[in-house]
């Protein structure tokens, strides 16, 4: 695959998340040495990096070269795959102007039009595919704990064991198979690699319709099998899946080929799709329409401007109002026993919440143990990770061992634990709810004779929506005792741990949600003669805090529970304590999502450049890179294939040179352009500039935006006559590529590369003259990043710890 002007490759060991890469061999085609065409000198610096390259956990995950570059690659799925950048920069070359100048008025609002049908396509699936995934978990779940309970109030305790720990083996078979031969890029939440793609990286086989078939079965596997993970994350994927899936008109050999799709055919407006794709799966995990626009603006989106907002909000309420439907459609058990068709976690719109001064000391403590909590979590979360590559670097079998033996272990805890606390005699206030008994409810009679109910296995045998449901109930300040609060909190803490990473679809919210629910009644009870707002809500403030002190998010998530809640009372101390969560996370170290970003290898650009920056020119990058690769405006089609064969780069400058002893900068040629031209075989016998016409009769915009093949592919079918010919690169060059002076520092640099979301930035010398060239080099975003720069410029190491 081709990349941008990096010219040194070397390898990175790298460490996976979800699952672990089977790394490939030190010769694998990605990993050869690029040289410069012009420059005999530059070579690639190459460097190890096989699966049992890793001796230890402490092994720094990124190898630092002398060159300024990294190797572009970074783990996706189960691979280590070689790494793209995106197009979302305008290329305004002749073709796309003669394009945009001779659109009439209808075919203008015809793709406006289309843009807000796609955004309604998208939510009104992300609907329907999340509630019919809600109603399966929730009808399996319900169905396979009844029976199980069934089987214990009949005292044959080793029959429920095995029927629950042999049903919830099934189910993991059945997600982990899947996700490990079929599409290894669909476990894990996929919000990183979401979050990476809008940030500009192009993560290979993320969003195709494999990964969309696996995230919904096996999500509905993994879910309803009693593994400590949520459909949460999986439902923002599965949206972004959709999104992309609707705009390209398929995949592969069932891709439509519709002329109204060519208008999607760019990686701009793909990019806003998936943007309201991931927005509506949001809202379809938490029926939070306005939370998901903000999760979307706040958390994975890089770039955003009024419209895109307008349109994701479009879709959340599209989203909205197909779950409210699926809802008044399943009222009354018509939809299965346990089937509501919607997601409803915590609704206190009827509850009074008054509180006063002396209640922020114990509300202060919740915010600083789930900042605290959070910063501990991701910590323990990225050592298993590094753990979890070593035993899934082994192969398939391995991960398919690894997930199971994680199923058993879920089934005994969740399965045994009850039986340690003692029975809980019912409260007449409780009335005929206390026992449940066969159906939804906070007192599971499970192994307690009438009259009485088990506290922990109303927690540990219930689906995720009751088991959240019950521990945020209010006005149930005695229901819970506080040794099966700390067992309940513990049990999670730990198969919150062990389960993310498998190779399985999975989310981090719910598990999360429910540790800081857990903490937050116990730190209720503990301080129970100063606590006067409810316990039920002091649950809801930990699920914040925790979640705050781990994803690092605050706007969006104050929203969302403000919408779960339904009650407005809440939102001032739901801000304090999520400020004060964040704040005490930050302090430790960064969201659980920058760490697998990390540990995956994928270029994130992060939106605030390192202060040290501020001391070093973009001109000193350029310097420390072997000399920049140009063209001539008319070039020799045997140069042109040439610097295609010998570089991987995705752009190339392109020189005028008007008189003798004048150069100046024409602009910027992408790879696919140049390829394109190839394969059409658009070449000229003489040495001269072509007309407007004569580039129009054989191209347009839109035939232009398709990704290139393999050079080596086209290189063969051009004859000796035809490499002596000449290309005339006016019409494909874009004329208005992002420049900057070479002694712009870096710092600025990021923050208007970030901003303008560009593949390329062009450094031109800050004096013109004849004898000077007219650029100095070109940087990309692997060319930005922190320590990238700090390989090549190790003193600056010092500054950054100073800062």
């Amino acid at each position: 695959m081709e990349e941008e002007q990096s010219p040194r490759l070397g390898r990175e060991p790298a460490t996976e998340t979800s699952p672990a890469p089977e790394l490939p061999e030190p010769e694998s085609k990605n990993d050869d040495d690029v040289r410069d065409p012009e420059d005999p000198e530059s070579t690639g610096g190459g460097g190890g990096g096989g699966g049992n390259g890793i001796s230890s956990l402490e092994q720094p995950l990124l190898k630092r070269s002398t060159t300024l570059t990294a190797s572009h690659l970074a783990i996706v799925g189960a691979k280590v795959s070689h790494i793209e950048s995106l197009d979302y920069e305008i290329i305004e070359n002749d073709l796309f102007k003669h394009d945009w100048r001779s659109r009439s008025n209808a075919e203008v609002l015809q793709y406006i039009f289309l843009k807000w049908a796609m955004a309604f396509l998208v939510g009104l699936l992300t609907g329907v595919i999340a509630s019919l995934i809600n109603l399966a978990i929730e009808n399996i779940s319900g169905l396979k704990m009844q029976h199980m309970v069934n089987l214990v109030r009949e005292k044959r305790y080793w029959a429920g064991f095995l029927y629950f720990a042999g049903v919830n083996f099934a189910l993991t078979f059945v997600a982990a198979v899947l996700c490990v031969v079929f599409a290894p890029t669909a476990a894990g939440p996929g919000i990183p690699e979401i979050k990476a793609y809008l940030n500009g990286v192009d993560t290979p086989n993320m969003f195709g319709a494999p990964q969309l078939i696996v995230k919904i079965i096996g999500s509905i596997g993994a879910v309803s099998s009693g593994l400590d993970l949520g459909k949460e994350g999986p439902l923002v994927h599965i949206g972004a899946c959709l999104a992309n899936l609707l705009s390209q008109g398929g995949e592969g050999r069932w891709r439509l080929r519709w002329r109204w799709l060519r208008y999607f055919n760019n990686d701009r407006d793909r990019r806003d799709l998936i943007t309201c794709g991931a927005s509506s799966g949001v809202c379809a995990a938490f029926r939070a329409p306005v939370g998901g626009v903000l999760f979307a603006l706040e958390e994975v989106a890089t770039w955003w401007r009024s419209a895109l907002l307008w349109r994701t909000f479009f879709g959340t309420a599209t989203v909205v109002v197909v779950l409210r439907g699926f809802i008044e459609v399943c009222r009354n058990g018509r939809c299965g026993m346990f089937g509501e068709g919607g997601l409803i976690l915590f609704d206190v719109s009827d509850v009074t919440v008054r509180y006063n001064v002396g209640d922020l000391l114990p509300v202060t403590l919740v915010g600083v143990l789930g900042g605290v909590l959070g910063a501990l979590y991701n910590h323990a979360l990225h050592q298993v990770l590094r753990l979890y590559n070593l035993i899934n670097a082994k192969g398939r079998l391995a991960k398919l061992a690894l997930a199971l033996a994680v199923s058993v272990f879920t089934s005994a805890g969740l399965y045994l634990l009850p039986f340690a606390v003692p029975c809980t005699p019912c409260d007449p206030a409780f009335g005929d709810a206390c026992p449940t008994v066969g159906k939804s409810g906070n007192f599971k009679q499970f192994n307690c004779p009438d009259g009485y109910y088990n506290d922990l296995a109303s927690l540990l045998h219930a689906t995720n929506t009751d088991a959240t449901r019950n521990i945020f109930s209010t006005g149930t300040a005695g229901e819970f005792r506080l040794d099966s609060l700390l067992i309940f909190f513990a049990i999670y803490c730990v198969l919150g741990l062990f389960t993310f990473g498998i190779a399985v679809p999975s989310g981090l919210f719910l598990p999360i949600i429910l540790m800081g629910s857990a903490y937050g009644r116990i730190v209720a009870l503990v301080l129970a003669r100063f606590v006067r707002i409810d316990h039920g809500l002091y649950a809801v403030l930990g699920a914040a805090a925790l979640m705050s002190g781990s994803m690092r998010m605050t706007v969006s998530l104050c929203v969302i529970f403000l919408e779960l809640t339904n009650n407005l009372l809440l939102l001032p101390i739901t801000m304090f304590v999520l400020l004060i969560a964040k704040t005490v996370g930050d302090a430790f170290n960064p969201s659980i999502y920058e760490i697998i970003l990390d540990l995956k290898g994928l270029p994130f650009l992060e939106p605030k450049p390192e202060t040290w920056m501020k001391d070093l020119a973009v001109g000193e990058l350029a310097a420390a890179k072997p000399r920049v690769v140009t063209l001539q405006v008319i070039e020799k089609v045997s140069t042109v294939v040439e610097v295609l064969r010998s570089t991987p780069h995705n752009g190339f400058p392109v020189l005028d040179r008007p008189r003798p002893g004048v150069s100046e900068l024409h602009g910027l040629v992408l790879r696919s352009h140049l390829m394109a031209v190839l394969k059409k075989r658009w070449f000229l016998t003489e040495k001269r500039r072509t007309e407007e016409w004569e580039a129009r009769e054989r191209f347009s915009s839109t035939e232009l935006a398709e990704k290139s093949g393999s050079i080596d592919e086209v290189a063969v079918q051009l004859t000796p006559e035809e490499l002596d010919m000449y290309i005339d690169l006016h019409p494909f060059t874009n004329t208005t590529p992002y420049t900057v002076v070479e002694t712009m520092s870096v710092a600025k640099a990021v923050v208007l590369f970030r901003t303008c979301a560009l593949r390329h930035m062009l450094i031109i010398p800050k004096f013109q003259g004849p004898e000077i060239a007219s650029i100095v080099g070109i940087l990309t975003r692997q060319d930005l990043r922190a320590h990238n720069i700090l390989g090549a410029f190790p003193h600056l190491a010092n500054k950054r710890k100073v800062h």
